[in-house]
């Protein structure tokens, strides 16, 4: 499994207080009680927010062991992280696209990040018809508006640079009226991050820290300001050894994050992952959940081969008489 490293944090300020003070004097009486709240909310946590990178050189070959078809993007990482590594410097990582196959791995490898450099992570899903108000808040004249995930990661999280994946990219919708990757424009630059307005609470916020990983099945559909925005890399298969690798690695993650695990050994074996070998990394991690179960009922702390079923993503056919 992938360490999390130590973190060095410095603050950020992540919005003017003096400016939420004067948009809350200034609602009046019959104004969106979710948006007072807001405000509210806002002076009372305060405006700084930690703002994280790695005090040494985090394990990325390690990472990259894991994870060995995501090298490309790793390397880059590692140029970038370099940098700033024994200096006041704050760690700036470029926005980045994940082109691949799905079920891949892109959005695993965005948390595995996130881990590695010991920030949080968020996620938005662009497939989502109303993906573009999911980025930017909708206007609080409208019932049940709310702010959008950057300003909640931003705002009602603790880091000032989490990692936000957004997720299919290239299958975002929205009407005629609207566009869907709109935010992304100023979201991707760093100078018109620093300023962003979440159009629910219409207050500046600084998301210029903001760590972009941003995935996609075929670039094509994608406007050309946004690839020009972001380092773009075609994530391929993993080869029989890297499949292999990667199922220790999902198989590490679930172990680890239940109190069941303990029961099952360090490594999984052989003969499993040679199993897992034909899935891609989503269908690993469902056929591995329900190995441990498998294993189980059998009264067994292993899984074995017999336990890893690669078919539970087909639809089953209805039953009928």
């Amino acid at each position: 499994m992938v360490k999390q490293e130590i973190a060095v944090a410095s603050f950020s300020r992540v919005y003017d207080l003096d400016q939420v003070e004067t948009a809350l004097n200034d609602l009046g009486e019959g104004a969106n009680e979710a948006l007072r709240a807001t405000y509210e909310k806002m002076l009372k946590t305060g405006n700084l927010r930690f703002c994280v990178k790695p005090n040494r050189m985090p394990s990325i070959d390690d990472l990259i062991d894991a994870l060995p078809n995501f090298s490309a993007p790793l390397d880059d990482i590692r140029k970038q992280v370099a940098l700033c590594l024994e200096t006041e410097d704050r760690l700036e990582l470029m926005p980045i696209l994940l082109l691949g196959d799905p079920g891949i791995g892109k959005t695993h490898f965005a948390k595995q990040l996130a881990r590695l450099l010991g920030t949080a992570y968020q996620y938005v899903a662009m497939s989502s018809l109303t993906a573009g108000w999911i980025l930017s808040g909708a206007s609080s004249q409208w019932k049940n508006a709310k702010p959008g995930k950057v300003f909640d990661a931003l705002v009602n999280g603790s880091y000032a640079n989490p990692v936000i994946a957004v997720d299919e990219i290239d299958k975002a919708t929205g009407d005629s009226q609207y566009d869907p990757l709109g935010a992304l424009y100023a979201l991707l630059e760093h100078d018109t991050a620093q300023t962003f307005i979440d159009e629910f609470a219409e207050i500046p916020i600084n998301a210029g820290h903001v760590i972009w990983i941003a995935t996609a099945n075929d670039e094509r559909s994608i406007p050309e300001p946004i690839l020009n925005r972001m380092n773009v890399y075609e994530i391929p298969p993993p080869d029989h050894d890297g499949a292999r690798r990667i199922a220790q690695s999902i198989y590490d993650e679930i172990r680890s994050a239940h109190n069941w695990g303990l029961r099952f050994p360090a490594t999984l074996g052989d003969a499993a992952l040679n199993a897992l070998k034909p899935a891609s990394p989503r269908e690993m991690r469902r056929a591995i959940l329900n190995g441990f179960g498998a294993a189980r009922i059998d009264g067994r702390d292993w899984i074995d081969a017999g336990d890893i079923r690669l078919d539970y993503g087909n639809r089953r056919k209805p039953i009928g008489f």
